[in-house]
């Protein structure tokens, strides 16, 4: 493995972590799930998980 494939699997990581691949994550499932139906635009998913995190606190650790 090359300095740049290690890097570039070490930043996938971090962003997993991060919460930044939930939105590719939900749009892979969509297309799996639910074809013909296009998904919700980035900026609408990101609304909605940040509101989804508002009116349930128990979901997240702070």
């Amino acid at each position: 493995m090359s300095v740049r494939e290690g890097l570039r699997e070490a930043w996938q990581l971090l962003r997993g972590f991060a919460g930044e691949q939930a939105y590719e994550r939900y749009v892979a499932h969509h297309v799996a799930h639910h074809p013909g139906v296009p998904p919700m635009a980035e900026r609408e998913f990101w609304r909605r998980h940040t509101d989804r995190g508002d009116h349930t606190p128990s979901a997240r650790c702070c």
